[in-house]
């Protein structure tokens, strides 16, 4: 495991994924994460490639969260089925269960100020939702989930809730790291950059292929 002080020397091209996650985790058999900048093409024939972006914040300059049309508020215990819906109906192969947004309250890099709901002002309906950690010993923040409802989109309602949380973290962290596929159709990336985070870094995440049988 790298130093905390090389990691905040470049934490988006030193590691794929925040500190505190780094320091535990264990890839399963068959899976290899590489840098765009170690990944040579035709390497790694029988992997399949699914690529992430990693962008950085510094937090030197924090638009200040604004907008007519959404009111952000922070997310409580009882809201986690809520968000849990938000990020069951944002995608069409991933879900929470509360039972483990309950779990993500527990860790030690949970803030309370971090979980937040966005509204439609004019329904009084949820639109989007936010979680973000601090990590307090690097002196990270890393946005986790960012999701909007399908009917809410290109609304505004991320970027508020963005903005809202990176100007919560603005005098508690030292900087605030994302990562996002970065073939997704919503494009997340443009959302991230246009709030502010910047940097080039793209890792590759590579599963072995399941061998073809013979009748195949």
């Amino acid at each position: 495991m790298i130093s905390i002080e090389r990691y905040r020397s470049d934490p988006c091209g030193t590691l794929s994924i925040p500190y505190h996650k780094a320091k535990s985790v264990e890839l399963p058999p068959g899976m290899m994460i590489l840098h765009s900048d170690d990944l040579d093409p035709g390497d790694h024939p029988g992997f399949s490639d699914e690529p992430f972006f990693r962008l950085i914040h510094r937090l030197k300059n924090v638009e200040p969260p604004a907008g007519e049309a959404f009111e952000v508020r922070t997310a409580k215990e009882e809201d986690l089925p809520l968000i849990s819906e938000i990020i069951k109906r944002s995608y069409s192969d991933i879900g929470v269960a509360s039972e483990e947004l309950r779990l993500m309250r527990r860790s030690p890099v949970f803030d309370p100020q971090l979980w937040v709901v966005a509204y439609d002002r004019e329904t009084g309906l949820p639109a989007a939702c936010g979680i973000a950690e601090l990590d307090r010993e690097v002196g990270e923040g890393a946005l986790e989930w960012i999701q909007t409802l399908p009917e809410f989109r290109r609304r505004g309602a991320a970027r508020l809730v963005v903005l809202t949380l990176l100007s919560r973290l603005r005098e508690r962290a030292g900087f605030v790291t994302v990562s996002g596929r970065a073939n997704d159709p919503d494009s997340p990336e443009m959302l991230y950059r246009g709030c502010g985070f910047e940097g080039n870094d793209v890792w590759h995440v590579l599963r072995a292929k399941a061998p073809c049988s013979a009748e195949e």
